[in-house]
This record gives structure tokens, sequence and C-alpha cells, in this order.
């Protein structure tokens, strides 16, 4: 049972006078720097259901971005992390360990792709995992050099800043970045000039030729990419190009480095998105959706390769924190018990069809990708330019937001639709909320 009814309801204006309240109070007192897709204060959230201070309740499209894939307050999540809270809040792990920690990093063990021995290493974010990863990899191969793609997005810090492609908000004004970073093609089929039935290959030849000719495989520690890129626009890279690129790592002794922190835990319908085409990875980073909304992030990889860091290189006071820990294992315990992977797929046979006829119907969607319960749609001004419609992107949005769906947007041209809802969510809330999308593109 939901602790909130699940409908849409609209009681206000959005925002209503209390978010209206609330929003003064932050712009007095919270950095203008952080941002927010809506204007409107949570108050509760669970299933499929966002409600605000005023008693708005919102359809959610957005998981807190791919967090509460088990819902934004799980039974397991509460239970498991309510009854650490009443043990120990902290101790640091690297001061009096603890079970829990062991415990996430088993169970990453069991879950992760590869039967190979395998160690985790446990931090707070996404950004933290990469960049813990890419530690590893240099002290593994003794080389420097880190590979990225095109529009691949890896975090805020100053070194995942240079992993990641697009500027604006993510790195403008905020340099020098790391050195020793190199960005190749990535195999974007919608917009490969040859078309996407050969794009996978000839982006994988374009992708070897740059790092074999203006790097040389024998500096690259690590290839880092996402498997279905999230921020870059939920790019599902052409097929045949990672197996070819991890094939290519392999036979040069470079780590290759999947990064699911949004893909990953049964976004896609698999526990990770790299199953797709049979990749097992080197090392895994994975966030988000792994602890139900609690901070944790985790590297798990091969045992010889975690173990390459030095004794006390890895770690941070908060990393692995206990609470974090137990809401993790009641994240995967839910979804297990609920066969979330198969939730992912069922939405995607509810919300593909659907978008596919609005793509039929309204010309300024150019495409409709992505699998499992991580799907988008690129709007264009025109289909055979693909010129990115950013201005479309924000109405659709804005539109879909007044009238109670929260919706993200994404991409490197601000042009893409994301979605992401709760693998928890009810198929009528799903079609509710197609049904507002559908809305907002007609009164384009």
């Amino acid at each position: 049972m939901s602790a909130i009814p699940q409908e849409r309801r609209l009681v206000t204006a959005v925002p209503g006078p209390k978010s209206q309240e609330l929003q003064s109070r932050r712009t007095a007192s919270v950095a203008g720097g952080v941002g927010s897709v809506m204007p409107v204060f949570a108050a509760k959230a669970d299933g499929g259901i966002i409600e605000d201070v005023d008693g708005n309740r919102f359809i959610d499209f957005g998981s807190g971005i791919a967090v509460t894939t088990v819902g934004a307050s799980a039974e397991a999540v509460v239970r498991r992390a309510s009854a650490q809270l009443a043990d120990f809040t902290h101790t640091c792990f690297m001061v009096t360990p603890y079970e829990g920690y062991v415990a996430v990093a088993e169970a990453l063990a069991e879950l992760t792709p590869g039967d190979h021995a395998k160690k985790s290493a446990l931090f707070n974010s996404g950004a933290e995992a990469v960049e813990n990863a890419v530690k590893i990899a240099r002290a593994h191969t003794k080389r420097q050099a880190v590979v990225v793609f095109d529009h691949g997005y890896h975090g805020r810090t100053n070194l995942t800043m240079a992993l990641t492609s697009k500027n604006m908000p993510y790195k403008h004004g905020f340099g020098p970045f790391a050195p020793e970073v190199y960005r190749v093609p990535v195999a974007y089929g919608y917009r490969w000039p040859t078309g996407p039935d050969n794009c996978g290959p000839e982006a994988a030849e374009q992708a070897i030729d740059h790092i074999a000719k203006q790097i040389g495989a024998e500096n690259v520690a690590a290839i880092i990419i996402e498997p279905v890129l999230g921020e870059g626009g939920f790019i599902e890279p052409a097929k045949g190009f990672l197996p070819a690129v991890a094939e290519y790592a392999k036979d040069n002794g470079i780590v290759f480095v999947a990064d699911e922190i949004q893909s990953g835990f049964c976004r896609t319908g698999q526990w990770f998105a790299c199953e797709d085409e049979q990749i097992v990875p080197d090392l895994i980073t994975t966030a988000k959706g792994i602890a139900g909304g609690l901070p944790l992030s985790a590297v798990t990889g091969r045992a010889e390769i975690m173990d390459a860091a030095h004794g006390g290189g890895l770690g941070g006071t908060y990393g692995g924190n206990p609470v974090a820990c137990a809401g993790a294992l009641g994240a995967i315990e839910t979804m297990k018990e609920l066969d979330l992977n198969a939730r992912a797929k069922r939405i995607e046979e509810v919300m593909k069809p659907r978008l596919t006829a609005m793509q039929e119907k309204f010309d300024v969607i150019g495409d409709v990708r992505g699998r499992g319960a991580m799907l988008a749609v690129e709007l264009v001004k025109d289909r055979a330019t693909k010129e990115p419609d950013t201005e479309a992107t924000a109405k659709v949005a804005k539109a879909c937001h007044e009238a109670g769906l929260l919706v993200l947007t994404t991409g490197t041209y601000s042009n893409v639709v994301r979605f992401l809802p709760p693998l928890v969510i009810g198929e009528d809330l799903l079609n509710d909320g197609l049904d507002v999308l559908e809305e907002a593109f007609a009164a384009l």
C-alpha cells in the first residue's frame, strides 16, 4: 500500500503559495548556482507520485534523476535504514568497520557482470566513484591517460568535469581541468553521417584510430563509457560499438570502465545496461539507484585491479556510510522481490509504442530511443536537417510541469525529454502521464 494516493491532482497553480514562500527563503539563502527543474517544494513522495507542500500531486517521470528506482519511501529501505539509525549513524569504515559495508560489497560482487573474483570500494556520489575508478586504473596500469567519449557525462568534480563532454552548465568558467583526458567519437546512431546501420563499426573504427594515433594505447590507463549515455541525451551506442571498444581495451592492457551510475540497477530491464551486449567490464561504477535515495556509490571490479591501490589510498570519511549501506541492502531486496527488471521491461512495453505514435503525429519528435524505463525523445526543428529544437523542448517540459507531470530534459544540445519513472509506478499513472505529454506536444 502506498502512503500517498497514486493519482495526479492539482489544487493550486504551479507553484502554489507555500512553494512560493519557500522559494523566497531559498533565494535568500541558497547559492544561485544550484538549480531546480520545478519551482515546487516536496512534502512527500511514494510510488509514482510526489506531493508538494501545497497538496499538489505530480506524476514522477524523473525518480530524482534515476535514484528512486524502488520508490522514494520503499518499505525495505525505510525499515533497514531506520534500524541502522537506531544502532549508530557513523563510525567511519576506515576507523572501525561494520558488516553493512561488507554486505553491500558482497551483493555487488554477485550482481555485476562476470564470474571472476571481484572487490568493491564504497563512496558517496557518482563523481567520487568515477574519480576513484581512474585512480585504481592508474595504479594498476602505471599509465596516466584516460579516454572518454563525445556526449559523455561523469560528474562535477575537477577530474570528472574534465571527463564530461558538455560545457554549459557543467564546466563553463570552472577550469582549468585535470590533464591527460582525451575525448573520442561515440556511436550516436541518430546523428551518424552514414546512418544508424553503419554507425557501430564505423564509430568504433574512428574511436580506436584516435586512441592509437593521437594518444598511444600503451599510454592509456582507462577507457570510460556509459553503456547508455545519460546527460548526453540517452544515447544507446549503436550495436557493435561497445564490444569493439571493450575488446581493444582488453588487447592493449587498458582498464575498461562501465559508468553505470544512471543506467544501473534494473533501469534498462537488466541489472546493468552493459549486459545487453554481454560486456564484462574490468571496473563498473554505480550510484543513483543503488540505495533508494540515500547517498552511496561504488567501484566494483576485478579483484587484482581493485587491489592495485596501496593501503589507505582509497576511502573517505563518509564513504559507505552505515545508514546508506542499510538502504542499499533494502533497495536490492526490493529489486529482487518485485522483479524490477521485469517491471522496467513492462514500462517500455507501455511507453515506447505511445512515444512512437506521438513521433508519427508530431514532426518535432525526431527520434524515440532507450530501453526499459530509460527512454527519451529528441526534438528537432526539421527532420531532414535534424537541427536541435531546444525551445520546443523547454516548452514541452514546462507544459508538463504545469499540468502535474514531472519530466526532465537532457542532451548535449538540450533538446531531449527523458523519462525515468520509478519502476514501482502503476500503469494507470504511466498512461495518465503519457496523456499529459501528448497534450503538451499538441499545444506546440
